[in-house]
């Protein structure tokens, strides 16, 4: 049976704990700088909002920081020098920053290419290791993709970036054939730095 889920809005058109995605969404449709976020307990949610956003997250920075050094958490990043440009992806044991994999460079390829494959390698790692459950990526666009098990790139096949679009078919091939049991989390940069696997080129 799918559970309730209950939503707190800190900041937006209307504040509060909302027993729905659809008064979540309308409480927050069009408002710049919006805070929500979804919990499975009411108690939590109602307490999570009392708090404040600020308050809280600190907790969840805290929270964050244990689960991390409890499970030895990876995490992923891409870069791209230009979109499409020369892209490269890797993945990053974040509390040793020993880099557990490193990919390209790939030509004519986009950044939310690279986010995409380097979580989905990112999976594929801990389940054949048998190692940590938890991995951080700072692409909602690429979380969104694997979730969904499809690239909705809009970038056009060419003679460059062939040997792309079959890593993008194989990355697919594996989310479609594999159950994986790895829990894939949003990277805060805003509270937290940027990503270990970031390639510092900003």
């Amino acid at each position: 049976m799918k559970k309730n889920k209950f939503y707190v809005v800190w900041v937006g058109n209307k504040t509060g704990v909302f027993e729905s995605w659809v008064e979540c969404q309308l409480a927050v449709k069009n408002y710049k700088g919006s805070k929500y976020k979804s919990f499975i307990d009411k108690n939590e949610a109602e307490k999570a909002f009392l708090d404040g956003y600020e308050v809280y997250y600190k907790k969840d920075y805290s929270n964050y920081k244990n689960s991390i050094h409890a499970n030895n958490a990876i995490c992923v990043d891409a870069a791209s020098s230009g979109n499409p440009g020369i892209m490269e992806y890797q993945g990053v044991d974040i509390l040793t920053k020993k880099i557990l994999f490193k990919k390209g460079p790939y030509k004519n390829a986009t950044n939310n290419i690279g986010e995409f494959l380097a979580l989905v390698h990112g999976i594929a790692y801990l389940e054949k290791n048998k190692k940590s459950k938890i991995i951080y990526s700072d692409s909602k666009t690429a979380i969104s993709w694997v979730k969904k098990k499809k690239c909705k790139t809009t970038l056009k096949k060419n003679s460059e970036n062939k040997e792309v679009f079959e890593l993008i078919s194989r990355a697919i091939k594996w989310l479609n054939e594999n159950n994986y049991n790895v829990n894939i989390l949003k990277w805060d940069t805003k509270l937290w730095g940027e990503i270990p696997a970031d390639f510092g080129r900003k």
